[in-house]
């Protein structure tokens, strides 16, 4: 039967998982909130956020914009 081992978990790697999952959803809310607005008042949003240009939808193109705006604070 095979051993099965387990790697510690590095605390310092889950807390910043943690940290950018965080930052990720509240960033999400906003961005949302922004398209949503923008959307009922019948305005050009995805303009607005880079990476979403071309999505159609509205949750994709909220995350295409989460997630170009999260590849900058790296």
């Amino acid at each position: 039967m095979a051993e099965i081992t387990t790697v510690p978990v590095n605390h310092a790697a889950l807390q910043d998982s943690k940290a950018y999952e965080a930052l990720f959803f509240v960033s999400f809310v906003f961005v949302l909130m922004i398209a949503v607005a923008a959307q009922l008042l019948l305005l050009k949003w995805r303009r607005w956020f880079p990476g979403a240009e071309s999505e159609k939808s509205l949750i994709k193109g909220v995350r295409a914009g989460v997630y170009t705006f999260m590849s900058h604070l790296n």
